[in-house]
């Protein structure tokens, strides 16, 4: 058995068998990843990230552990991409640091991921294979065929894996809008011909799956854009995803039809439309477009500007001009912002404070369900029985969704007739194994978060955020004492500082009367406890402790500098 620590894996057996390794995107929203791995070969689905909880201090994403990747690193052949989100894309480049295999993604896919490339400078080491809609990529025994589906960005798939022993189809985020802004929808022909081929096993997109009946089209929100364009007397603002083309495409045709000149402002927002113009996914007429500084040149009924920050993040463009500290764009009396997106669980606060922000500076808020502003790009329950029912896989594996939306999700797959046995509701690291003979869940790698803080990858554990938690609940105190350990005596101090967790007004004697206790805390040390520097930081450290929690009933971190001369 190889084993991993406490982890255990079974040796893989000696006949043809197909394992899926899914190691992000369970149980969670965000770092979608899925290992797809044969006796010779091994695939990845997607490496994506994910954001920081309010718990994580200090992190700033969040990325997938690789060790059941470099355990098997000699098979490791190709990551294959449904689409440019980054939840998605966002772990490429740190996966790409440790292994040179090539990436395969549609044209928008690969220059979304490109771009990231180049901002963790890595370029020149980077293999990137562009195929489109309908083409196959081999590796090994391992093929991929990409199938067009519906998703809020432009060159999404879906991906049908042959290998020898069966068929694996990947839905990646989709779903089945009848009217797209792009006049293409699903491929159901090629899925429906993937099904009736046979599918062993099928992964599929759950973020939807308690939400019944059907996700409503894009061009609802387009309803929504000329009841607010119609209305506006001033500027427009329009906040959503960056990736996000056809809301992209609606706001530039809006503009179009309303004769308002439109700026764009976020840089991953300005990447998106350079590239998808450059592509042909983006219709932009070049005398429409304005720079950001431009804006003041116009009358504010002629302009509208779109921009990122629809999820409340601290320091995105709306979030900034929603408290006036944007150097180029300040939010005005008259102003009307449509934020075009629903909030992602856990961002709700910040997406609020963001809109109460504002509201106070005086602009008027389309958002949420607020007149069909932002329809979801994930498939309703009504469209999961629908994928269900056009590749009728024998085994079926939620993914992409918080634990309860799995559940759900694999309720609705024994509705379509696939055996309740054969619905795997798996988490992160779960090894599910087939055969000729049978599938199953069989072990458990390591599926945890790998945290990434500045330059630092997976330097910061459960024990860094640890200490970081207690600083923000309790602060931290530092004492500094010079002793002579030839004499056994202090020769300067004690001294006392803290930060964060007394308020100390002037003339409060608080920190006087805890420098004198520990005056008489160093005085109780032994002439040999003195002549050690660790025994005089222990007495320090709880004799401090207990007398800052008798009277006040806090646990400050204390740090005790004790220094020889």
């Amino acid at each position: 058995m190889l084993r991993s620590n406490s982890l255990v894996v079974p040796a893989p057996p000696q006949e043809p068998y197909l394992r899926v390794i899914p190691l992000g995107g369970c149980g969670e929203i965000g770092r979608n990843m899925t290992l797809i791995e044969t006796n010779d070969d091994m695939v990845a689905v997607d490496c994506g990230l994910m954001f920081p909880d309010e718990e994580m201090y200090g992190v700033d994403i969040v990325i997938n552990d690789f060790t059941y990747v470099r355990e098997r690193r000699e098979k490791f052949r190709a990551i294959f991409v449904t689409h440019g989100h980054e939840d998605h894309i966002g772990g490429i480049p740190y996966l790409l640091r440790e292994f040179n295999v090539p990436v395969v993604g549609t044209p928008l896919t690969n220059a979304l991921i490109k771009a990231k490339s180049r901002d963790h400078k890595m370029m020149g080491e980077a293999q990137f294979v562009t195929v489109q809609p309908g083409d196959r990529a081999r590796y090994g025994a391992i093929e991929a065929e990409f199938v067009h589906i519906n998703h809020s960005v432009a060159g999404a798939c879906a991906l049908a894996i042959r290998t020898p022993v069966g068929t694996i189809f990947h839905t990646g985020d989709f779903k089945f809008d009848q009217t797209p802004i792009d006049n293409k929808p699903a491929d159901f022909a090629a899925i429906a011909k993937i099904g009736d081929e046979g599918v062993l096993c099928m992964l599929s997109d759950s973020t939807n799956a308690e939400r019944p009946g059907h996700t409503l089209s894009e061009r609802i929100v387009g309803e929504a854009f000329t009841n607010v364009f119609s209305k506006a007397k001033g500027r427009i603002v329009v906040a959503s995803f960056a990736s996000n083309v056809p809301r992209i495409q609606q706001v530039i045709d809006h503009a179009v039809t309303f004769d308002r000149k439109i700026a764009f402002l976020g840089r991953s927002l300005l990447n998106v439309v350079h590239f998808a113009k450059e592509l042909g996914y983006l219709n932009v007429p070049g005398d429409r477009t304005i720079r950001i500084e431009e804006v003041d040149d116009h009358p504010p009924e002629k302009v509208v500007v779109m921009t990122t920050g629809s999820q409340g993040e601290p320091m995105s463009a709306l979030t900034r001009m929603s408290v006036r500290d944007h150097a180029k764009f300040k939010i005005v009396p008259g102003d009307t912002v449509v934020i075009s997106a629903t909030p992602i669980p856990g961002n709700e606060k910040g997406v609020y404070k963001t809109i109460n922000n504002l509201y106070r500076l005086g602009a008027t808020v389309v958002h949420g369900t607020d007149g069909r502003s932002h329809v979801s790009g994930h498939a309703s329950q009504e469209e999961l029985l629908l994928m269900l029912n056009l590749v009728r896989p024998e085994f079926f594996v939620p993914v992409h969704g918080e634990y309860r939306m799995l559940v759900q999700h694999g309720k609705l797959a024994t509705r379509t007739g696939v055996d309740p046995q054969n619905v795997f509701v798996v988490e992160n690291g779960d090894v599910i194994e087939f055969t000729h003979e049978y599938g199953d869940k069989i072990g458990k790698t390591y599926g945890g978060h790998v945290l990434v803080d500045g330059s630092s990858v997976g330097d910061v554990g459960e024990a860094v955020l640890r200490d970081r938690r207690l600083l923000a609940a309790d602060g931290f105190m530092m004492v500094v004492v010079t002793i002579d350990s030839e004499e056994a005596r202090v020769i300067a101090g004690p001294d006392l500082i803290s930060r964060g967790v007394f308020y100390v007004p002037d003339g409060d004697g608080v920190m006087d009367e805890l420098r004198a206790h520990l005056v008489t805390l160093i005085e109780e040390v032994s002439v040999e406890g003195i002549k050690d520097t660790n025994t005089v930081k222990e007495h320090i450290r709880n004799g401090l402790a207990k007398a800052i929690h008798a009277r006040y009933k806090r646990r400050p971190v204390i740090v005790p500098v004790v220094m020889e001369v």
